[in-house]
């Protein structure tokens, strides 16, 4: 017999950026979401995870606002974190999950695919101008990828590690400063 799934509660999550990177004109970039994979080393059967748990193979736990996407191969996607605990411990929750139907789950390949991150700079931009004078900004590199808005906010994504976002905001600030609108 399956042993039932635990139930969820949902309970706010804070996310705490790393205390050693500091703001920039006191604006810090909060981190928006980290999305991981992991493989659970065995091979799963997912009708019987649907028939069991859930109406579909994608998971939520309510506590830590994640969502996993799990696959027959035995690899799952995780998304929604706010922070690298949070991403463990939702990890490890769904793999006991996936134990407790019965599966041979064990945690190997973590990997961290992508960290979002967003802030608001307080002031609009004049982005015309950022081209033309900072070209070097505006070329693919396949690092952190900064999405710029008119009225100020940014979403910077790609990163694979949380000071990689802090590193390309604080990079970017004083550009984006220099084309302040009045």
């Amino acid at each position: 017999m399956l042993n039932p799934v635990p139930s969820c509660v949902c309970t706010q999550v804070v996310a705490v950026c790393p205390s050693h990177i500091t703001a920039v004109e006191g604006i810090m970039p909060m981190l928006q979401n980290i999305i991981a994979m992991v493989n659970l080393n065995c091979h799963l059967d997912l009708k019987t995870i649907t028939l069991h748990c859930f109406t579909t193979v994608i998971m939520c736990i309510c506590d830590l606002k994640t969502t996993a996407f799990i696959f027959a191969s035995g690899k799952m996607v995780v998304t929604g974190a706010k922070s690298e605990d949070n991403l463990r411990l939702a990890l490890r929750k769904y793999a006991r999950i996936i134990q407790k139907l019965g599966f041979d789950a064990k945690f190997s390949e973590f990997k961290i695919q992508n960290i979002v991150g967003s802030c608001n700079v307080k002031f609009s931009i004049c982005l015309e101008g950022i081209p033309y004078s900072h070209r070097q900004f505006g070329s693919y590199k396949p690092e952190v990828v900064l999405l710029i808005f008119v009225l100020g906010k940014i979403v910077l994504t790609g990163a694979k590690v949380w000071k990689e976002i802090y590193t390309a905001f604080n990079t970017i600030y004083t550009v984006l400063c220099e084309f302040c609108k009045p």
